[in-house]
């Protein structure tokens, strides 16, 4: 597929890093040098100086031709009007990132007329993201599917989890049907068997619908019933969003911000939080706002350094969950060195979402691709798919199937029910399949199979 980025900052630069690597043909359109110097000197894609907005240059970059464009610039009209110019020009398909909560919802009225096939806004996708994370305070990552019915958590191992040093097999899951589906050691990506040994500091990803993975926390002790006290560093779109989302919880929240405009901003904005002027980096003032009574803890400025920093005084604290936001990729792994297991990054999110829907559009066997989430650091994918008439594989027994090397069917999902897959179970037509593998590139559920794999 030939697609067109308009806009190489940090979204822009990770699309282009992860749509070309799945051997798309990737043009890249920045007003900035720099940033288009570090594009052609570390991907594999073309590159055009100049205003995306124009219609010369959307022409140089022979927009007609255009699979997909994608407008990502740090300015939500610009890219709403890229969409509409590169659609009237030709181009397939468009996505636009809309990130003002107020322009979010008029452009959702609006799309057809602009021509933009889909809208994103990463900071509602990482509200909503930390929301669903502060349901299982225990969890590093939570990730859903089929609609909310399965839910693919992920958490740390201690020396005392009852489950250290056990083969799953011989764990007792009569009483939760859940599946372990990967495990991170040593900064690895495994695929578990019956007979994987469970080690302390592994980070096991497990599936399995709601009840039943309160079940399974609840059997390990690390489930905590009700959230009553959040605190948020920053005052940022994500803030509104998160504050919007959870207040339906009965949770008492503190949004902590220093800028003094902003936060008389916020108190007509999130009447529902407590809104508190000062610096989240100064730990004399997380004390006074009673940072050891805290539940959950969300670190939500633009500088990942501060972020990092508050997160660390409400470890030492022993706040039970820290969520911290980071952007640079290689932060990332600094934050969880340091003890912060939960990571949200609003650009991967949004890389995440666009990346599905390319996939989508290039698959071939009807499996359109329902969900799509990169973890283990990105070294390993979930995906969901909905079984066709295509899928060459339904109706026959699992046992029966020959399956590539490293990838798991991880969950069937059947008239609201989930069936966490046996030997003897079948993928029906219609039914959720939900994947983990260590392949990328993965369209549907027919490239999981080997030649004849039947």
């Amino acid at each position: 597929m030939y697609i067109i980025i308009v806009g190489a900052g940090k979204v822009g630069y990770t699309l282009a890093k992860h749509l070309s690597e799945e051997g798309n043909d990737v043009m890249v359109i920045d007003k900035n040098p720099e940033v288009l110097k570090k594009a052609t000197d570390s991907l594999d894609v073309m590159c055009i100086k100049g205003n995306g907005t124009r219609v010369n240059v959307l022409k140089e970059a022979e927009v007609e031709r255009a699979d997909v464009i994608i407008a990502v610039t740090d300015s939500d009209e610009r890219n709403a009007l890229c969409s509409l110019a590169a659609k009237r020009l030709g181009a397939k398909h468009t996505i636009a990132r809309i990130r003002d909560p107020e322009y979010a919802e008029e452009l959702s009225m609006l799309k057809d007329e602009l021509g933009i096939e889909m809208i994103i806004n990463p900071e509602k996708e990482a509200a909503m993201e930390i929301a669903e994370l502060i349901k299982f305070p225990s969890v590093s990552s939570i990730e859903t599917f089929a609609n909310g019915m399965a839910d693919l958590v992920s958490f740390r191992l201690l020396n005392e989890d009852i489950i250290v040093n056990k083969a799953i097999s011989d764990i007792n899951l009569k009483r939760c049907s859940v599946l372990f589906c990967a495990v991170e050691r040593n900064d690895k990506v495994l695929i578990p068997t019956g007979d994987f040994v469970l080690k302390a500091n592994d980070k096991v990803y497990v599936i399995g619908d709601h009840s039943n993975i309160t079940s399974f926390l609840q059997h390990l002790g690390k489930y905590q019933k009700r959230v009553k006290n959040v605190m948020i560093i920053g005052g940022g779109r994500i803030s509104y969003y998160l504050v919007k989302l959870i207040n339906k919880v009965g949770a008492k929240i503190k949004v902590i911000e220093k800028d003094y405009n902003k936060c008389e901003e916020l108190n007509e904005l999130i009447p529902e939080a407590i809104i508190i002027h000062g610096d989240g980096t100064e730990e004399e003032l997380l004390e006074s706002e009673n940072l050891n009574e805290t539940d959950v803890f969300i670190a939500l400025t633009d500088r990942d350094e501060e972020n990092i920093v508050s997160s660390l005084f409400a470890l030492n604290a022993r706040v039970h969950n820290v969520i911290t936001k980071a952007t640079r990729v290689n932060y990332s792994n600094i934050i969880k060195k340091v003890g912060v297991e939960s990571v949200i990054s609003p650009k991967m999110i949004t890389a995440n979402k666009i990346i599905k829907y390319v996939r989508g559009l290039k698959s071939k066997d009807g499996n359109f691709i329902e969900n799509l989430y990169k973890i283990v650091g990105e070294k390993a994918e979930a995906l969901e798919f909905v079984a066709s008439a295509n899928t060459r594989c339904k109706n026959v027994p699992l046992k029966d199937i020959k399956i590539k090397k490293g990838v798991l069917i991880a969950a069937i999902v059947r008239n609201h029910k989930i069936i966490i897959p046996g030997g003897n179970d079948i993928i029906k037509v219609n039914d959720s399949v939900i994947i983990v593998t260590e392949r990328h590139n993965v369209m549907g559920i027919n490239d999981i199979l080997l030649e004849g794999g039947l």
